[in-house]
């Protein structure tokens, strides 16, 4: 498991150095532009995840602290738990490098919120949206 947990973060680096330190490069877009981008780390989610439905369905459905501590206290539920944070910060990352591209948005402004965002996902999203909310509305001849 710590192989995996380890091997797991290769799958989402390449596209987080594309996004943060060569965010002006055409490949970068190219590559960006693609949903795909994270379906390898999707992928090896439901791996994980899909022999486990039944048996954690339940703990799932009606939630309880003790039942999730003891799930992700686990080697393997911590790494399905990284593996989830993996994923869904890769996602939130692609939107948040899109909709500022589109908005005309600095790279030299997001790319620390997309490193926020790959450290601690949630808050980068917030300090997006929120610089998001004061930026001007892009015009077609502003947008890029």
């Amino acid at each position: 498991m710590d192989v995996l947990f380890s091997a797991s973060s290769l799958l989402v680096m390449p596209a987080w150095v594309l996004m943060i330190l060569l965010p002006r490069w055409s490949f970068t877009l190219k590559v960006m532009r693609s949903a795909l981008i994270v379906l390898p780390i999707a992928l090896l989610y439901a791996v994980l995840v899909v022999p486990v439905i039944p048996s954690a369905l339940s703990s799932l459905m009606q939630p309880q602290l003790a039942d999730i501590a003891a799930m992700l206290g686990t080697p393997e539920g911590a790494t399905v738990g990284w593996i989830h944070f993996l994923a869904f910060d890769l996602f939130v990352g692609r939107f948040v490098f899109l909709d500022a591209r589109e908005r005309g948005i600095s790279s030299w402004v997001v790319s620390p919120l997309l490193f926020l965002t790959l450290m601690f996902g949630p808050l980068g999203l917030a300090t997006y949206l929120l610089l998001r909310m004061a930026w001007p509305t892009p015009t077609p001849a502003t947008a890029q």
